[in-house]
């Protein structure tokens, strides 16, 4: 699938078939020397193999033409639905494009789209935000608050309660396509340096991963709802500074609780 790999099979389909001349092809990124390579090419070259890899590679070029159609039909989609008159200046690019981003620039029209910018949230991307608004729209009208959008989604503890009594607090099963892109996002954090990175991981000290990945989604799920009702920007203060509100809760709930004992917190002295 890789570039390596589609000129070797296309040069073999056009007749080559020597292993040191194929090996030639070879990407600097790819970690097999071309010797490996030149070895791994030694065989017969029976026709029933390659008429079954002629077959496999029009197939494969067939697939990607219906892709580009698909893309095409979803960009003049987008042009169709922007409400808001956004330049490219307008919207700076922010971190890298993964493999399966449009080619066309869909950061730019779903800016247009909504009028903020939902990739600038931490661990989501514009498949992401893709999907969650090919399922909900730009229109947060019809949910009342973030806890109604929330609890749409799936992803508020559930209310199992009988006799007065807690039966179940676990969320519900749901196959709400958003919901899910929302929990891969939140799976995404487990190594950014950002805020939400630092609270996902938090949660994930405090219960297990499975838990953690859903609260972090309803996280996720109401940071939307706020940019797309207030057309604010998001903006992350950073790993260091969710640390430090962390501290000075923890301080805070320290110093009510000795309070109640009757004792009273200090700090301790600075090492030398």
């Amino acid at each position: 699938m890789g570039e390596t790999g589609q000129k070797i099979i296309r040069a073999i389909l056009a007749g080559e078939r020597d292993g040191e001349t194929l090996a030639k092809y070879r990407n600097g990124h790819v970690r097999a020397s071309e010797e490996e390579i030149t070895k791994a090419l030694q065989g017969s070259w029976r026709d029933e193999h390659l008429f079954s890899l002629k077959v496999a590679v029009e197939l494969y070029d067939f697939y990607a033409e219906q892709l580009v159609a698909c893309d095409q039909q979803i960009e003049q989609q987008m042009k169709d639905l922007a409400r808001y008159d956004l330049t490219p200046e307008k919207c700076k690019r922010r971190g890298g494009k993964s493999k399966n981003t449009p080619k066309f620039d869909a950061r730019l029209l779903l800016m247009q789209m909504c009028g903020v910018d939902l990739t600038r949230i931490d661990g989501i991307d514009v498949t992401t935000a893709f999907k969650v608004l090919s399922e909900i729209g730009a229109d947060m009208s019809k949910f009342k608050s973030a806890k109604h959008f929330a609890s749409w989604l799936g992803l508020c503890p559930g209310t199992k309660i009988s006799g007065g009594k807690v039966l179940s607090a676990a969320t519900k099963r749901t196959a709400n396509k958003a919901a899910q892109a929302l929990k891969m996002a939140a799976m995404n954090l487990r190594n950014s340096q950002s805020a939400l990175g630092a609270y996902y991981r938090r949660l994930c000290g405090r219960m297990d991963k499975g838990k953690a990945v859903t609260a972090c989604a309803h996280k996720l799920a109401r940071l939307i709802y706020a940019m797309l009702t207030k057309g604010e920007e998001y903006v992350d203060q950073g790993q260091a500074y969710y640390e430090e509100k962390y501290r000075e809760r923890v301080l805070k709930n320290l110093s009510k609780r000795a309070e109640v004992l009757g004792f009273q917190l200090i700090p301790a002295p600075e090492m030398a």
